[in-house]
């Protein structure tokens, strides 16, 4: 096992998530509550990452972040540091390959808790920042954590965006999934297999606890 991959790649999903919680928070009740024109359009633009090849999106974003012109230039000079080949760079890009992971739980969850009920604690005098906190919030928390859970696996095993914006530099963008890719070009197929079962376990745990919340939440409403 590739210790130091792990960790790395612990650390990114870890720190992806930091971002991803309050930008799906957000984007997830907006898009469940509200109606407003282009809002096909903007759903399709969160939702892109789900259909587009990683390697695809990956060099788009290895162009955009480039510090030698446009937004790239800017990020750079803004933060006062490259986000091509840097940990930086791998947490940005994880936090938009992850955008529709973290999304769409939390606007199906935000989507199924009743107007009527919100609509009661306003009559109540509670304070729109009260009602999202003490109501909508804890009915909507399994989709919450659902959408955690799967945005923190699919970093850990993420390969191509990773190599594509990272590159392959151990103990800053080697991943657990690049270090895999590693030791399967050295036929070292011992470490391969089980740092490949390592993440197969952890995915299968990772799927069941989702459907396990997801049929915990159906079972709260009938």
């Amino acid at each position: 096992m590739d210790w130091q991959a792990l960790t790395l790649s612990i650390k990114l999903s870890l720190v992806a998530l930091l971002f991803l919680l309050p930008i799906g928070l957000f984007f997830g009740r907006w898009l469940a509550y509200r109606q407003f024109w282009g809002k096909s359009l903007l759903q399709t633009i969160l939702t892109l990452p789900l259909v587009l090849p990683p390697t695809v999106l990956g060099y788009y974003m290895l162009v955009a972040f480039s510090p030698d012109e446009g937004f790239g230039a800017w990020l750079t000079e803004t933060f006062g540091t490259s986000f091509v080949f840097s940990f930086e760079g791998l947490v940005l890009a994880s936090v938009i390959f992850n955008l529709p992971f973290a999304i769409q739980p939390m606007q199906r969850a935000f989507a199924t808790i009743p107007r009527e009920i919100r609509d009661a604690a306003a009559c109540c005098g509670m304070k729109p920042r009260q009602v999202f906190w003490k109501i909508e919030l804890p009915l909507a928390w399994s989709g919450v954590v659902s959408a955690m859970v799967l945005s923190f696996a699919h970093t850990l095993g993420e390969f191509g965006i990773v190599l594509m914006v990272g590159g392959n530099i151990p103990g800053e963008t080697q991943t657990i999934a690049i270090s895999i890719y590693d030791r399967v070009q050295a036929f070292d197929d011992q470490s391969a297999s089980i740092m490949s079962l390592s993440l197969l376990l952890f995915s299968i745990l990772t799927i069941s606890f989702t459907y396990w919340l997801s049929m915990r939440s159906e079972q709260k409403y009938d």
